[in-house]
């Protein structure tokens, strides 16, 4: 996960770093986005197959039904597609459930799929009279909404209420994904995230298709869950996080919030407890799991390799019994992530014995071990269910390709590509440098079937963009790292191999910027990409003038948006707080 050569505390460059707004381009756009030929062509990630059909176009009026197949789980969806909709149009959008599509419906069925659909896929035909989603399984049908959101004007992204009208253009989409595990991370324990940061996270990245978020809850700088066999953890272990200041924790009540928010989005929560390294956290919350029964302070450096748990001791193996046990009861998907990563202080031969205590601890509380691909050169070789995930930014790396010879699946996340806390450039105010400059180019430039050396296709598990928190304070700061480099990733997860292509990719992101605006994400504007200037359309009212007397009701253009006066005013701008708030933020032009 960590290079080593990071250093041991937190210097004042990275310090200062912290400090700058992280709204900053480096640099402005070098050219104008090209409009896509329809909005079918501006798809992230792109689909496997595309029909336009210009002469017909499905608009949502007031009139317009969510129609679902009988179901819990498609109930769901139709709900969740329900929230998403009635914020921008302001219609009522009721959802009701029926077996076959009908007139002026968005209809989420799981029947009449193609085939070719898989378990994730899905298939969207728009008419004049209707849209039609069907896959075999409500993720599919989830999958099919993410695209039909960006069918949609850009200001259906929006939290306010916008106009009209809502248009979806005509045609067809038959779309499934190249691998089934496309994946985000997020650290949570170098800098500890409210539970509604984490909850915002997921509904951004499952937008691209992204189904599962792995979710980094223990390291040397902080605990994160609370564990009720050993309370310091939390408590003590997780009072603290880099830099200093007060850290967190979740409570398991909050861990399971967190949970089922994902499952609403069709994402599964992968916990991950790192060990035997990274163990800084819990070695001071507990004397007795030290070799020498001495406490260590905490630490707020962003230093990594120099923890251990105390391989001889039998404690160490109740104390990750009773670990895994409580996260496992409270986490329902397969995997749980052991690290296992950087464990410079623990010598081969120890690193080996851990392993084989710690893998049948997982698979004795029903889970299959995922882990860094140091797992991979365990002796004895960990069982091929094991998930080796591959962080190395060397292409070669023999004990992964033995691995993947073996029968293990490898995740692929390259730090030189998919580790989104590395800085675009040297300007980047946020992030890291050690795997080196990641710009949104070299995210995508890559291929994960070919890119480490005797991994096929066959052996690979997925991709995942992890984000580490070093320099990570906030939500607006976690957006400006992801986006938009995770929906590079999340393309070379789900779009097929064919479709690969820099130069289409790059006028279809450019797309998606004014629905980050609208939506309010926290996005680096890349020179690389060719953002549009204004977000698509114009302001029709007349522009705000500060010497004019505005009544409640009135609406008017400023700053690339609409405005609507709630009283009296005169000499208040837009966007200010003025006196008494009097202007409602209508949302960006569309």
């Amino acid at each position: 996960m960590r290079s080593p050569r990071i250093g041991a505390r937190l210097g004042s460059g990275l310090a200062a770093a912290l400090l700058v707004a992280t709204g900053l381009a480096a640099s402005a756009p070098t050219a104008l986005a090209q409009a896509p030929a329809s909005a079918y062509a501006g798809i992230v990630p792109a689909p496997v197959k595309v029909t336009p059909n210009a002469s017909a176009t499905f608009t949502i009026t007031p009139a317009t039904r969510i129609v679902v197949q009988p179901g819990v789980e498609t109930a769901g969806v139709g709900s969740y597609l329900g929230q998403l909709l009635r914020r921008p149009t302001g219609f009522a959008l009721p959802v009701t459930p029926s077996t076959s599509a009908q007139a002026n419906t968005i209809s989420l069925l799981l029947t009449g799929a193609d085939p070719a659909v898989g378990e994730q896929g899905y298939q969207l035909d728009t008419t004049a009279d209707r849209v039609v989603i069907r896959a075999t399984t409500p993720a599919g049908l989830f999958a099919g909404v993410q695209t039909l959101r960006q069918l949609l004007p850009a200001s259906a992204e929006s939290a306010r209420t916008q106009r009209g009208p809502w248009t979806v253009p005509g045609g067809s989409v038959l779309d499934h994904p190249r691998f089934g595990y496309r994946g985000a991370h997020l650290d949570v324990a170098r800098h500890f995230f409210p539970v509604e940061t984490v909850k915002r996270y997921i509904d951004e990245i499952a937008a691209y298709k992204i189904n599962t978020l792995h979710l980094h809850l223990t390291d040397d700088q902080g605990w994160r869950i609370e564990i009720k066999s050993w309370p310091k953890l939390a408590t003590y272990g997780g009072s603290t996080q880099v830099g200093g200041g007060p850290g967190g924790h979740y409570t398991q009540e909050q861990y399971k919030e967190i949970i089922a928010h994902a499952a609403s989005r069709q994402m599964t929560v992968i916990p991950e407890f790192d060990m035997p390294g990274h163990t800084n956290s819990a070695l001071a919350s507990y004397a007795e799991l030290n070799c020498d029964g001495v406490a260590p302070p905490l630490r707020t450096d962003i230093a990594v390799g120099y923890s251990s748990l105390c391989i001889n001791k039998d404690i160490t193996y109740k104390f990750v019994d009773d670990v895994v046990r409580e996260i496992a009861a409270l986490t329902p998907g397969k995997y749980f992530h052991l690290g296992g990563d950087e464990a410079h202080a623990t010598s081969d031969a120890d690193y080996n014995t851990f392993m084989t205590k710690a893998l049948p601890i997982l698979a004795k509380h029903g889970k299959t071990a995922m882990g860094w691909h140091e797992v991979a050169k365990a002796k004895p070789a960990a069982p091929t269910s094991t998930v080796i995930q591959f962080w190395d930014t060397k292409a070669s790396n023999p004990a992964v390709a033995e691995a993947a010879a073996r029968g293990n699946k490898v995740l692929m996340s390259p730090a030189n590509k998919a580790y989104l806390d590395m800085k675009y450039n040297a300007s980047s105010p946020l992030g890291l440098n050690w795997a080196g400059y990641i710009e949104v180019q070299d995210a995508y430039n890559w291929d994960p079937a070919t890119y480490a050396q005797g991994v096929g296709e066959s052996s690979v598990f997925g991709v995942e963009a992890p984000l580490w928190s070093e320099t990570l304070k906030t939500l607006a700061d976690i957006e400006y790292m992801a986006f938009p480099r995770l929906p590079a990733i999340a393309e070379l997860g789900w779009s097929p191999a064919s479709s690969h292509n820099w130069d289409a990719f790059k006028q279809r992101l450019a797309a998606q910027g004014p629905r980050w605006d609208a939506a309010g994400i926290n996005y680096y504007k890349s020179p690389q990409v060719p953002w549009p200037t204004t977000n698509p359309g114009s302001c029709d009212n007349p522009a705000w003038e500060s010497a004019k007397i505005y009544t409640g009701g009135t609406l008017v253009s400023h700053g690339n948006h609409e405005w609507r006066a709630k009283w009296w005013t005169r000499g208040d701008e837009p966007g200010s707080t003025g006196r008494w708030g009097v202007w409602e933020d209508l949302g960006s032009c569309a």
